[in-house]
């Protein structure tokens, strides 16, 4: 794999989790280290309630929180709002719960909703915002069992229940997006913003 990492500048943590995130990082030739945070997010998902701005508040604090362990790295946050109805979602809790939540995006178009930022030393140095619009299709509640049973509970690591990358595409008629945005790392703004503070080469 080609590796594009800058040798001379400073170097990238995750500051996530994601398995997903990890691997578009990866397949991308970013060379990075991953420490999760422990943010409660709980706290402002109490206080916002527009999910653009709850997106970049939760990236935003996930990303400083590590950086006050890596000085002199360049911290990214990243999170996932999905915004249906005017109702945000959060990851389902057990498979009953994404069989209650994906019965109630049938039909409908939903948002997802990411916020990226970038602290360096304690700094928000970058941010963005980007989302993909999908519109799940009218499917059976035989093909939902179908597909709880054979997707199982990996689908409990995503906040609308599916992978597209898998099984999850069954689930949709329409996607209006960028394929990262809706895996939930938004690939093409994130390079320009490592191109520019120096962790990946021009």
């Amino acid at each position: 794999m080609m590796v594009t990492t800058n040798a001379d500048a400073p170097r990238l943590v995750l500051a996530s989790a994601s398995k997903v995130r990890a691997d578009i990082l990866s397949g991308a030739g970013v060379d990075f280290d991953i420490c999760p945070s422990d943010v409660d997010e709980n706290i402002l998902k109490d206080t916002l309630s527009d999910g653009g701005a709850l997106a970049l508040a939760l990236a935003a604090e996930k990303a400083h929180a590590v950086s006050a362990q890596y000085p002199d790295h360049i911290v990214l946050g990243a999170d996932q709002i999905l915004s249906c109805d005017g109702r945000l979602f959060d990851k389902p809790r057990n498979m009953d719960e994404a069989s209650k939540n994906l019965m109630f995006l049938r039909g409908k178009t939903h948002q997802l909703i990411n916020g990226l930022a970038l602290v360096l030393n304690g700094e928000t140095v970058w941010q963005n915002t980007a989302t993909a619009s999908l519109t799940m299709r009218e499917f059976s509640e035989a093909f939902l069992d179908m597909y709880l049973h054979q997707a199982g509970t990996s689908i409990l690591s995503s906040v609308g229940c599916y992978r597209l990358e898998a099984e999850g595409s069954q689930l949709f008629e329409k996607i209006d997006g960028d394929y990262f945005t809706v895996l939930g790392l938004p690939l093409m703004p994130l390079l320009g913003a490592l191109r520019q503070h120096g962790v990946l080469m021009l």
